[in-house]
């Protein structure tokens, strides 16, 4: 039997679960709000199910259920399977007291069955290699935007209108990854603050778009735009935890049908917290992996999304004994024909034992690769001995990735939405988030972060100028590594958060992307940067480099030896592939870098230049803290040097 409410002849079939149950109600709403019941029948398998004739698409409900445990009638459950959610929870002291009537507080199940014709859809199917992320919120990408209709602004609808479409095909992106926009709830402790969970991770109906965004069907019209502008849709899914915390918590849904059936529980009924979130949703049991394999379908088949980023999916990997990279879960989407077809990525570690995992998922799977994001923040931050293990990261990250799997595997990251922004990162030192009303103690403390001199903003020239080249070595380091990029949204126009690095819950114009103060030199240098990315091959490769396919030389033209690796002081090499050199100089002064072979060279990017181009022979100079990307060619040489850039510091 399908769960969730279907149509069926005259009206609509409902069908929950419940192994616990001792009766199951539907609460059928009318338009005035007034509920009435009817008991469902127990079915095989501990379905309940009823059939309403004359219900149709629009009808509110929701479920009570009596039995022993967080069974609670007084509690209104949403349908774990609601196609659509009105409403949000109100925090009236009933939605938390057992035996007080939590309904006129708590969101309601949507009947939803309109068709939507999708026949104009063509999914884009980049390929892994080719592709280029860039991670957004649906609501501050466009909460500001000029050129979006202030209806529109913060909304599905928003991210469909050809203001933000035609941006995004300039960058040169081929996939949006959408922060969570699975139905989610605003947190009581927030609330109590005056804040919003702004990021979503807290998710309550795993089938259902967050109403606060718009419809399903302004969902489905906003695939199909992304679609027709040639860029893919993926969203970021929270299926390690729920909304309903821990034990003091809301029973909202999940808790109120089956507590043990969804929820990883000790042996005293105590909920098994690997997440940081009160509770873990338990996909070794087969009603929670049955739960989070239909979402993942029903989203790739009937929403069109064309991947899915897993927030701490090391959670979903745990077997009884810890993190299984052969788990239920996992091979449970290795063979399923749908999902194996879509884009699979990972955040691969929770809060629990032994859950980094990174380079431990099986293959079919990438990863949000941690080590490349610290690394490259470290030595462009002067970090010593650190050359090494860049000269891995920005090559593919065969280190975790080499044995069975491709570089397509690492998802490079340098900043994400947990974190610094970009602008943030080359500005503080320390996280600035009082805003949280926290005490500044929430965020991480490991930034890895240098603000040039000056603790945030700063009027002095040569500290601009360090940040702003500071900026675009991180931007074309990480377009210019094997693997995946992975973009934050807003980097590219010289977004800040005034120094917060844990903007979870503001939900106001400290995270939304102010498009009045957009960086245009900026958004052209990471433009041409993606153009170069999709020019060039050898930058979107799909397997690791083998031996004499690279040379590693030193500023003066000479092989790198061992030695030169481990020196704690080494910040400076230039990598030879094909008719390609890179040259990078992390110093914090110039140097003459000599040139392999006796040809010419085409200056494509010089981080200290940026609108530049030049050719040279022989010998380049870099300026301080710069890399450069040159190209064999038979030009004429033009010598001047690259540090004369008109923001070198």
């Amino acid at each position: 039997m399908t769960f969730g409410a279907s149509i069926e002849g005259d009206g609509v079939r409902f069908a929950v679960f419940s192994g616990v149950a001792d009766a199951v109600e539907l609460c059928v709403f009318d338009e005035a709000g007034a509920e009435t019941r009817r008991p469902l029948e127990p079915g095989d398998g501990d379905i309940w199910h009823t059939h309403v004739a004359g219900a149709g698409h629009g009808l509110q409900y929701g479920y009570r259920v009596r039995g022993p445990g967080r069974c609670d009638p007084a509690k209104l459950l949403l349908d774990p399977y609601a196609r659509a959610i009105a409403g949000g929870v109100t925090w009236h002291p009933a939605v938390l007291e057992p035996g007080a009537d939590s309904a006129p507080y708590v969101p309601r199940s949507i009947v939803h069955a309109a068709p939507f014709d999708w026949a104009d859809d063509r999914r884009p199917q980049t390929p892994l290699a080719d592709s280029v992320i860039y991670e957004l919120h649906v609501k501050g990408f466009t909460k500001l935007h000029p050129e979006v209709s202030p209806e529109s602004r913060g909304t599905f609808a928003g991210l469909a209108q050809p203001a933000v479409l035609e941006h995004l095909v300039r960058l040169g992106v081929t996939a949006v990854e959408l922060l969570p926009v699975h139905q989610f709830v605003h947190d009581r402790a927030l609330a109590e603050r005056g804040l919003r969970n702004y990021w979503g991770y807290q998710s309550i109906g795993f089938f259902a778009p967050h109403n606060e965004y718009g419809s399903v069907e302004d969902f489905k019209a906003m695939v199909m735009a992304l679609h027709a502008a040639g860029l893919e849709v993926i969203l970021d899914v929270v299926f390690n935890h729920t909304a309903e915390g821990g034990h003091d918590g809301p029973t909202l849904c999940f808790r109120g049908l089956d507590d043990a059936a969804y929820y990883r529980l000790r042996d005293d009924g105590s909920y098994v917290d690997d997440t940081g979130c009160g509770n873990t949703l338990d996909t070794h049991r087969p009603h929670g992996l049955r739960l989070v394999m239909d979402s993942l379908r029903y989203w790739a088949q009937e929403m069109h999304v064309d991947g899915f980023r897993f927030d701490l999916a090391a959670s979903l990997g745990r077997q009884t004994s810890g993190f299984d990279p052969f788990g239920g879960f996992l091979d449970a989407v290795g063979q399923d024909p749908v999902l194996s077809d879509v884009k699979l990525i990972a955040e691969p570690w929770d809060t629990g034992q032994g859950g980094y995992a990174l380079g431990d998922f099986p293959p079919g799977w990438s990863e949000w690769n941690g080590r490349y994001r610290d690394t490259v923040r470290d030595f462009w931050r002067g970090t010593p001995g650190t050359l090494a293990d860049f000269a891995t990261r920005i090559t593919g990250s065969s280190d975790l990735y080499g044995r069975g799997r491709r570089p397509t595997a690492s998802v490079n990251l340098v900043t994400v939405h947990d974190g610094f922004t970009l602008s943030d990162l080359v500005s503080y030192d320390a996280k600035h988030n009082e805003a949280n009303g926290e005490g500044n103690r929430d965020g991480s403390d490991d930034n890895r972060s240098w603000n040039c001199g000056v603790e945030g903003p700063t009027d002095e020239p040569a500290v601009l100028a360090l940040r702003a080249r500071q900026r675009r070595n991180l931007l074309a380091t990480l377009l210019l590594s094997e693997g995946i990029p992975l973009l934050l949204g807003g980097d590219e126009l010289g977004r800040s958060q005034g120094g917060s690095n844990n903007a979870y819950c503001q939900d106001n114009a400290i995270s939304w992307v102010d498009w009045a103060a957009a960086d245009a030199e900026l958004i052209e240098f990471a433009a041409r940067l993606c153009r170069l990315r999709r020019e060039q091959p050898v930058l979107r490769r799909t397997r690791f480099f083998g031996p004499g396919e690279l040379q590693w030389l030193r500023p003066d033209g000479t092989p790198m030896e061992a030695g030169d690796w481990s020196n704690p002081d080494a910040r400076a090499v230039t990598v030879v592939v094909a008719d390609g050199a890179l040259l990078i100089n992390a110093w914090w002064e110039p140097l003459t870098f000599r040139l392999p072979g006796d040809g010419r060279w085409s200056v494509e990017i010089d981080t200290a230049d940026p609108g530049g181009r030049r050719i040279v022979a022989d010998t380049v100079e870099l300026a301080s803290r710069s890399l450069a990307l040159l190209a064999v060619t038979a030009g004429p040489v033009n010598s001047a040097p690259a540090e004369t850039g008109p923001d070198s510091a």
